[in-house]
């Protein structure tokens, strides 16, 4: 038998997975419990930070429809600010970066890059000595995971980038 914590993990991710509203007497046919316990769950989801919507016709996650893509990029640490600057400027966000290492394998870091004061945030993180690049392990190779409104953003993204030669093909 599982948890309510286990219950309402699946509870999230079946709302979280469905492009229709799940009403609460399925839920609760799903995971054998009343339509009260479902209610006492919903209700515990949205403490934890979650925005669940009830319905008439039952509950969808208000959450803002978003796609992503990765893309494999180099550029020099100098063109570093243009790069990001290119992204954001279009609606872009900078989810992270991530490079494969020959030795110690994928490494990845999160940046959540979404405007030009986090652009500049961030280098002067990095010329402050706080950290280098990942970029700088791999001869400047690294990809970018882009999160966007719509797949129109991300191709003008995809676009401009491989006009300012930063993308690497294939």
């Amino acid at each position: 038998m599982m948890t309510g914590t286990e219950r309402r993990d699946k509870i999230l991710e079946k709302i979280k997975c469905s492009e229709i509203p799940i009403s609460g007497s399925s839920l609760a046919k799903a995971y054998d419990v009343s339509r009260q316990v479902i209610v006492q769950d919903i209700a515990l989801i949205r403490a934890a930070g979650y925005d669940i919507l009830s319905t008439h016709r039952g509950y969808v996650l208000n959450a803002p429809h978003t796609v992503s893509r990765t893309f494999k990029v180099r550029h020099t640490d100098e063109r570093m600010e243009e790069e990001l600057c290119s992204i954001v400027d279009l609606g872009g966000c900078v989810v992270d970066v991530m490079v494969n290492h020959r030795v110690y394998g994928q490494m990845k870091a999160r940046l959540g890059i979404r405007s030009r004061r986090n652009v500049t945030e961030f280098l002067q993180d990095i010329q402050s000595g706080k950290s280098s690049p990942l970029k700088n392990i791999t001869s400047d190779y690294h990809y970018h995971m882009i999160e966007a409104d719509n797949e129109k953003t991300l191709d003008m993204v995809e676009q401009l980038l491989r006009e300012k030669g930063f993308l690497i093909e294939g």
